[in-house]
């Protein structure tokens, strides 16, 4: 054995405990210090490797352009004045702020007062050859229309059509509305009634920043706090909105989330194995019986017991967060969860080790005899249950996909840090207290034994059920699916829909939201993707519209002559008599918007029609913009819609690519499902190995694997009857389930080849109690994720909890059964070994205790103090 040959380790602890704790608090230390420079990198593009396309294509828009979308605010009180005397008070205001770090500032331009009168001229020089073909139908139909009306000369343009057709002009003229809108025909971002008026500025920084976003709005909310609106008018209200927000508080959430899950989670663990370690210290010492005077007394030192089994796990997240300093300098939305996991994780170690300690103890050992002799057995048994679960950890390092694999490295070492903490900090803490009397685990009294059936019961029968369950879980595990729609995983944001609402009279409810970005190089690389992706769009009808400076405002003289052609048809279609009757003034309007006959220069187009267009250093870009049609929350719309533009290729054998979020968000999902089915089966066979390494024996190693085998398909079996679903937050549980349900088969088998033939109802005694106990704490560790308000981190609670209550079942329940059908059919038989082996628990557990309480002259004395 192992751990046989090291048995100096446990003896030096014990001669010098206060060197080694001291030795543990100066690592803790530099780990904290260490530690202490890490920061939540909030950026979700950060997730992927940097050689992807999509992350590449959109740090170049960082780069260049800034935020693809726009911080919005809206100012409302009953004066329209007043509303903008404060918006000519914010635009400097807000332009002049500027970053804490580096002094750059927050936003690039901004959209407040347009040049109507040149707009209202020239605007359809301006559409796009499209929206151009859709006004002179949307008109020749109309002049139509008035012709067979039995009063053509009073009509509304946009009126609602009284013939058959009715439904499909109303959605052409609602077509052609916004075709106008987004011309800009309108001086002000104004509601219908005048009352709120928005302005929208552009920021440096991405979305996916989000560290630069919540920075940027709570200093956008100080400047417009310092501005005192009610001082414009009593009534005034002013909202800094706009989809840049949503990320920030999504984000902010999670971390009250986490953080209020992990307190809760490390308190109910320490109460939960506290009071079983004062359970059994009260039985150990009383027989079962209900003594006052010890009962207080163990009361009084449930503190110490909390010590010494949280500061050595404590001691070991300082050194994974120091490491976690040092390898990344930050964590990711995925790994800042970690501090919960490993906490529950790792004090299972503590369990084990300070549970047979206890036992040794209550034998008559010493305190070094005792601490030696769960070092050299227990300690094994929970080095390779730990060495199995960092391994499954570990394994996430084969992951492009970067929540994957910096969960995996800093999980793995914090469960080997966890581990080593156990097997080296504990025993000093345990020496240093038994010596100065904090502790005292020398039995005191005379146990009796009490004979009872070894069988255990209904084997056969419980092995056939479980089967039958087992077999029914698996013909529904096609059936669990997977959680696509990412507003599903969302709370309800009410500070973002409220200030969201702020902006509902102006902008109501647009389509173009979340567009994507094709940053070029040359303008004909400009006009070769828009047909490119135009093209796409006749083949799906997710790309809602494509636009590009170059074909609202051609610079190439063909270009130019094919739109002043275009011009001239339109007011041809202006002059005809029918339409001319309007008396709206609708015709007048559209009739200047199409007066252009000469080429405009660039330098003469008003800043707020090229902004779009414009990059961070003022210039005019090259870039193509892609809106998507509908609800992009969806997540295999996402990946649909980057598999349309994610690589647009041209005729000419150009290849480009478009940068988003939602395209980030797509290579996310997609290779979080490319590579989890993978994870989980390296996770698998590993364990698998490690299992047979262990035991040396191709049998062995099946049996102790058979109730994770099972858990995992009765884990799958839950998820399809209750509705649990696999989603973007939770697929990173999976390997972790499978490290932490193989422990109890494990634990389980190797006390029992050390009991040998009719021991099932003992190992399950004392080791299943052990194993339980350190299962319920996992379970009550992620458990605290369940009170998290966040559905994506509830998920990942549920999901934990289902799996390592599974394989717990199956551990209990199945596996003993199985155990006493393979040993009254002689499948299992072999020579019991002398000595024992990666013991877990009580070997004298079968008995039951009965105490007498003696007078302190009386008691046994130990027989080692040192």
């Amino acid at each position: 054995m192992v751990f046989d040959r090291l048995r100096f380790i446990p003896r030096w602890i014990v001669a010098h405990p206060l060197l080694v704790v001291a030795l543990a608090l100066a690592l803790s230390v530099l780990g904290v210090w260490r530690a202490m420079d890490l920061r939540i990198d909030s950026n979700i593009i950060t997730l992927l490797p940097p050689e992807y396309t999509s992350v590449q294509a959109i740090t170049r828009l960082q780069e260049n352009v800034g935020a693809e979308t726009t911080v919005d605010v809206a100012i409302y009180s009953p004066s329209f004045e007043k509303n903008l005397a404060f918006a000519e008070a914010l635009v400097p205001a807000a332009m002049a702020m500027t970053q804490p770090a580096g002094g750059d500032p927050y936003f690039t331009r901004v959209d407040f007062r347009r040049d109507v009168r040149f707009v209202s001229e020239n605007a359809l020089y301006f559409a796009t050859f499209e929206e151009l073909d859709r006004l002179e139908r949307f008109l020749r139909e109309q002049a139509q229309q008035v012709r067979s009306a039995t009063d053509p000369l009073r009509m509304d343009l946009f009126g609602a059509a009284q013939d058959s057709a009715r439904a499909q002009r109303q959605r052409e003229g609602d077509q052609l509305r916004a075709d106008l809108a987004q011309l800009a025909l309108t001086e002000y971002f104004l509601s219908p009634d005048s009352t709120t008026l928005v302005v929208k500025f552009y920021p440096t920084g991405s979305q996916t920043d989000l560290a630069f976003v919540e920075r940027l709005y709570a200093d956008l909310d100080s400047t417009i706090a310092r501005l005192d609106p009610q001082s414009y008018d009593p009534n005034m209200e002013v909202t800094a909105a706009g989809r840049l927000l949503r990320q920030t508080i999504e984000v902010r959430s999670i971390t009250n989330d986490v953080r209020n899950s992990f307190g809760a989670g490390v308190l109910s663990v320490i109460l939960a194995v506290v009071l079983y370690f004062l359970y059994k210290s009260i039985q150990a010492k009383t027989g079962g019986r209900l003594v006052w005077r010890v009962v207080g007394s163990e009361l009084l030192r449930t503190p110490v017991t909390a010590l010494l089994l949280t500061v050595p796990l404590l001691i070991s997240l300082s050194w994974a967060g120091g490491v976690a300093g040092v390898a990344f300098g930050t964590l990711n939305l995925m790994t800042s969860t970690l501090g919960l996991v490993l906490f529950g994780l790792g004090i299972d170690y503590g369990i084990h080790f300070y549970a047979r300690y206890a036992e040794e103890r209550g034998l008559g050992r010493g305190v070094g005899a005792a601490v030696e002799e769960t070092f050299v057995s227990t300690g094994q048994g929970i080095a390779v249950s730990a060495l199995t679960t960092a391994s499954a950890l570990f394994v996430l390092q084969l992951a492009d996909f970067r929540g994957f694999s910096e969960f995996g490295l800093i999980g793995g070492l914090g469960i080997l840090f966890a581990v080593v903490s156990m097997l080296t900090v504990l025993p000093a803490l345990l020496a240093i207290a038994e010596r100065t009397g904090a502790l005292d685990l020398q039995l005191r009294g005379e146990a009796v034994t009490v004979d009872t059936d070894p069988r255990f019961p209904f084997a056969r029968t419980i092995v056939v059920v479980c089967l039958a369950v087992t077999v029914a879980c698996v013909i529904a595990i096609p059936k669990v699916s997977f959680e696509y729609n990412f507003s599903n995983l969302e709370p309800e944001y009410d500070e973002y829909y409220r200030r969201a609402e702020a902006l509902e009279p102006v902008f109501g409810q647009s389509e173009r939201r979340n567009p994507a970005y094709l940053l070029l190089d040359t303008p004909q690389a400009v006009q070769e993707v828009t047909e490119a992706v135009k093209s796409l769009s006749e083949q799906d009808s997710l790309i809602l519209a494509v636009e590009s400076l170059q074909e609202r405002f051609p610079t190439d003289s063909a270009g130019i002559a094919a739109k002043l052609i275009r011009l001239a048809d339109i007011r041809e279609v202006l002059n005809d008599p029918f339409l001319l009757a309007d008396t709206t003034g609708q015709i007048d309007r559209l009739r200047r918007a199409a007066s252009a006959t000469e080429p405009i220069p660039l330098d003469s187009v008003p800043a707020f029609l090229t902004r779009p267009f414009t990059t961070r250093s003022g210039e005019i870009g090259n870039f193509v913009i892609v809106f998507p049609r509908g609800n992009m929350a969806d997540g295999r719309r996402s990946i649909r819609f980057a598999e349309l533009i994610g690589q647009v290729s041209t005729p000419e054998g150009g290849e480009y690519y478009a940068a988003s979020t939602q395209l980030v968000a797509a290579d996310m999902l997609r290779l979080m499902q490319e590579e989890s089915p993978l994870m989980v089966g390296v996770t698998f066979l590993l364990v698998f190995l490690l299992v047979y390494v262990s035991f040396r024996s191709l049998k062995w190693t099946f049996v102790a694997v058979m109730p994770l085998m099972i858990g995992l398909s009765w884990m799958l079996g839950m998820m399809e009857l209750f509705g649990v679903q696999l989603t973007f937050y939770n697929l990173v549980v999976l390997p972790t389930v499978l490290g932490i349900g193989n422990d109890g088969g494990v634990h389980l088998t190797h006390r029992y080849r050390e009991e040998g033939r009719g021991s099932v109802r003992r190992v399950l005694r004392s080791t299943g109690e052990h194993v339980t106990m350190g299962a319920l704490t996992n379970l009550v560790g992620f458990g605290g994720l369940l009170l998290s308000s966040h559905p994506g981190l509830r998920s990942i609670g549920v999901l934990a909890v289902v799996g390592i209550g599974g394989t717990l079942a199956a551990t209990l329940v199945f596996y003993p059964a199985l155990l006493q059908v393979l040993e009254d059919n002689h499948w299992l038989d072999r020579t019991r070994k002398r000595r024992r082996q990666y013991d877990l628990g009580d070997p004298e557990a079968i008995r039951r205790p009965s105490f007498k309480l003696r007078p302190t002259s009386e008691r046994a004395q130990p027989t080692d103090r040192s």
